[in-house]
């Protein structure tokens, strides 16, 4: 019964990879993000973006665990 779980993993793996790399965008803008409201802390807005790119770098797991619960078992 548990060999349906790694299908939806293999399915999802090239969405996972196209994930990742926006993980890592999502990773520069935050540290782009971080610098500017250390720089200017009134910019409430680069905490937004920051928030923002927090959830880019959890999309290559978002992606890989929806398409594995998508799998019925």
């Amino acid at each position: 019964m548990g060999d349906c779980r790694p299908l939806g993993f293999l399915l999802g793996l090239p969405f996972a990879l196209i994930a990742l790399v926006l993980s890592v965008v999502g990773a520069v803008i935050w540290v782009l993000g971080t610098i500017l409201s250390c720089l200017c802390p009134c910019c409430i807005c680069c905490a937004g973006l920051a928030n923002f790119a927090v959830s880019l770098i959890k999309l290559p797991i978002k992606v890989l665990r929806w398409f594995t619960n998508q799998i019925p078992c």
